[in-house]
């Protein structure tokens, strides 16, 4: 099964990404997304071997946006793809089907879109401003979540596995599991506080 809970790492530095990815995996994650945008090219290599003997070590999963051939060389888990970045059939040409490919959306379209591509799961939002993503797409908050869920109720399509992405926080997990949104990714309030992992995964039913 899927895990529910996942953190996008943060930082300005190798130093600061690895000490955080470190201190989410202290805490109990067991799903690290490796974000680390206009980063030095050998320097992401080195944080993403880094990342993929840490996460080894504590069996946690070990997703890297963007880059499928650095996912390839590190044999991380799978890969994160934008809207803007390579195909998911690319990814899956590379990757084989035992690699994980997750999709960002951002509208009904882009779900049925990603549906069809047959992402693993989509990365779904903003839920609300977050200061952490360049170029941030329209805002959904809770009622365009709602409405995504009810236009492919709507069309009889089952629900895929959706995590809200976009400035999370504690409160927000139970309003968006009654929406039918199936898991989170966290960023900013895990990088603050890494002892909230726990308390996330309480209310993840």
């Amino acid at each position: 099964m899927m895990e529910k809970l996942q953190y996008i790492s943060q930082g300005n530095t190798k130093k600061e990404q690895e000490f955080n990815i470190r201190n989410a995996l202290d805490n109990g994650i067991q799903w690290i997304q490796v974000r680390w945008k206009n980063a030095p090219e050998n320097e992401l290599i080195s944080l993403c071997e880094v990342s993929k003997k840490l996460c080894s070590e504590y069996k946690a999963a070990l997703i890297i946006n963007d880059h499928i051939q650095l996912v390839k060389e590190t044999d991380a888990d799978g890969v994160h793809l934008g809207l803007n970045d390579d195909s998911v059939e690319k990814a899956r040409r590379i990757l084989g089907n035992h690699k994980i490919i997750g999709g960002t959306a951002n509208t009904i379209a882009d779900v049925l879109q990603r549906m069809n591509e047959a992402c693993d799961y989509i990365g779904l939002g903003p839920l609300r401003f977050t200061a952490t993503k360049e170029k941030l797409s329209p805002v959904l908050g809770f009622e365009g979540y709602r409405k995504i869920v009810e236009n492919l109720k709507g069309k009889s399509l089952e629900i895929p596995k959706i995590f809200a992405i976009g400035s999370v926080t504690l409160e927000d997990i139970l309003p968006l599991q009654q929406i039918g949104i199936y898991g989170a990714a966290v960023s900013g309030e895990i990088t603050r506080q890494p002892s909230m992992i726990k308390d996330f995964k309480k209310v993840m039913i």
